[in-house]
């Protein structure tokens, strides 16, 4: 299935991604470090949702709270939530 989050507080503005059988594939961001991000999303590319999350989720950028590898797991998990109700 496809999902698209919209990004807080990070240069990237949008995260597109698809989850087939809880594996993440074709991870999109737009706006951001497009190098980095590319990479990010070509690295989780394969892996569990479950194993994106751990290891993504509590990265920060600089002095901000979040980043753009953390909306990335933070999107994961409301998917995850929502899949739960």
């Amino acid at each position: 299935m496809k999902y698209r989050y919209k990004t807080v507080n990070t240069c990237s503005q949008q995260i597109d991604f698809e989850i087939d059988n809880d594996i993440l594939k074709n991870v999109q961001f737009y706006g951001g470090c497009h190098g980095n991000l590319q990479g990010i999303g070509k690295l989780v590319e394969g892996m569990p949702v479950t194993e994106v999350i751990k290891r993504l989720e509590g990265i920060r950028c600089g002095a901000k709270a979040t980043s753009c590898p953390d909306q990335l797991a933070t999107a994961l998990k409301k998917v995850l939530a929502k899949r739960a109700e």
